[in-house]
């Protein structure tokens, strides 16, 4: 059992390289779900390599992993105007994020 405070949960936003689709998504660890999504195992095509969103474009850390789920859950109830919004709110420019996660 982990001790209070070290969980780490995030909910992400992945697009493709022409930012016309987006994928949310939940993890607990954010560096290697990105590398699982550029990696596909090629039996399990999953809908980020049909679509090839592999590109991080927001992200947010949650202690609590019901607190992240319930967040996923909202995020993916949104319109696609209001995602727009809270990605360019975190990131104007559409800047792709993979490389910043350690």
């Amino acid at each position: 059992m982990k001790t209070l405070g070290t969980h780490n949960y995030y909910v992400y936003i992945l697009t493709n390289l022409n930012k016309t689709v987006l994928y949310i998504g939940f993890t607990n660890d954010l560096k290697a779900r990105l590398y699982w999504h550029q990696n596909p195992d090629a039996m399990n095509k999953h809908f980020t390599s049909k679509y090839k969103c592999f590109f991080l474009v927001y992200y947010e850390h949650f202690q609590d992993v019901e607190i992240a789920m319930a967040r996923e859950k909202q995020l993916k109830g949104w319109t696609r105007l209001k995602k727009e919004n809270l990605i360019k709110d975190f990131n104007p420019d559409w800047k792709f994020l993979n490389k910043e996660i350690e």
